[in-house]
């Protein structure tokens, strides 16, 4: 089974080496473009390149703002700082995620509570958001209190993990009726639509990640997303440390942080967009090559794209029979140069948010000991 698997992976990508889950892959503008900005002398956080890649994003995604940071996770940070969450808050998330999501959280001085994902699209389930609100939570001068800690639940913030969109709708839907400010963790989905709508532009403001492992990258960075023209101004103050605009003096108004996007890297992020449709392309052929491959076998399962969504299909993976299975299919594939790797260890077995509030996560637990991703880089054919 495992010899079979790696030899498919192998063919897929013709190399008799080491095959990495993903490596950045850089054919077209992008040195001529650093290369301006080094002739420019603009290298910092002030540059023609950080204003274009956040005009071309924004167009590209369809929301009137796009604000470049310097990490995915500063973007998650000043997502939620915009969506009013404060010291004492909590935040209802999903255990199955990369830890920035929860990170971001703690930074804010609030407390994650922890739904259940589903297993047709690994990310936060509405029927579990909806009994967890239902049974856990009352309305209070319009705010939703949390019966058993007495604290304000702020926001939501589903991750659509792999780049598989979440039942989007249905979760915006649950967040309204119950006045909690909607928050996507939109950093493995550029490119990923539920329906005809770009992932991203359901929430309040949401926040994307363009680290040397996603479907494009800038080396490191983010992008602040949202459609409230206030609420974007407000975000460019404050990841510009909060100076007040002036040709000389430092003032500032408020704490702000420096989370700017150099030049550099927003000039590495304006050519990685202008060839996404060509990643996206390559992406969508792997994957269906590994779902062809999958369905003639009884083995292992294959993620597809849930019903009425279009995926980047960023990071493919599997669903083995067990945790047993797993380990010895990672040590296998491993140990033959091909890069594979478990989902991430659940949020709420973490040291740090072991104390946190959730609802059994019985499915998060079914995933963590089954699901393995396996090579995903854009290839140079198709």
């Amino acid at each position: 089974m495992f010899d079979e698997i790696t030899k498919f992976i192998r063919s897929l990508y013709g190399a008799d080496g080491q095959i990495y889950l993903h490596e950045p892959v850089f054919r077209g503008a992008e040195k001529d473009y650093v290369a301006n900005t080094i002739e420019s002398t603009f290298v910092s956080s002030v540059g023609e390149y950080v204003i274009r890649f956040g005009d071309d994003f924004a167009t590209f995604i369809g929301v009137k703002h796009a604000i470049p940071v310097s990490n995915g996770t500063s973007a998650l940070h000043i997502a939620y700082m915009a969506a009013g969450v404060k010291l004492g808050d909590e935040v209802i998330t999903q255990p199955l995620t990369f830890v920035a999501t929860c990170n971001a959280i703690s930074y804010c001085g609030a407390t994650p509570v922890f739904v259940d994902v589903e297993r047709s699209t690994l990310g936060m389930s509405p029927d579990a958001l909806k009994s967890f609100l239902e049974n856990n939570t009352r309305q209070e001068n319009g705010q939703c209190m949390n019966k058993a800690t007495g604290k304000i639940i702020r926001a939501c913030v589903p991750m659509h993990v792999f780049g598989h969109p979440v039942r989007i709708y249905d979760i915006a839907a649950i967040c309204a009726e119950h006045n909690i400010v909607l928050v996507e963790d939109a950093a493995e989905a550029l490119g990923s639509y539920a329906g005809d709508k770009h992932i991203g532009t359901f929430g309040k403001v949401s926040a994307f990640s363009f680290n040397g492992n996603k479907i494009m990258t800038t080396g490191g960075g983010g992008m602040v997303v949202t459609d409230d023209d206030e609420l974007a101004s407000w975000i460019r103050h404050i990841t510009t440390t909060a100076k007040v605009p002036h040709a000389w003096e430092y003032s500032h108004d408020e704490i702000g942080y420096n989370y700017r996007m150099p030049n550099l890297n927003a000039a590495l992020g304006c050519a990685q967009l202008e060839q996404l449709p060509i990643f996206l392309k390559s992406h969508r052929a792997t994957a269906m090559a590994y779902k062809k491959f999958f369905q003639s076998r009884n083995d292992a399962d294959f993620i597809d794209e849930p019903p009425g969504c279009t995926s980047n299909f960023w990071l493919n993976a599997i669903i083995l029979k067990d945790r047993a299975e797993r380990d010895a299919f990672l040590e296998y594939s491993n140990g033959n140069k091909v890069m594979t790797r478990p989902i991430w260890t659940l949020m709420n077995k973490l040291p740090m948010y072991a104390h946190c509030q959730h609802d059994g996560l019985a499915i998060s637990e079914w995933l963590e000991d089954r699901v393995v991703n396996i090579p995903s880089t854009a290839r140079k054919t198709l």
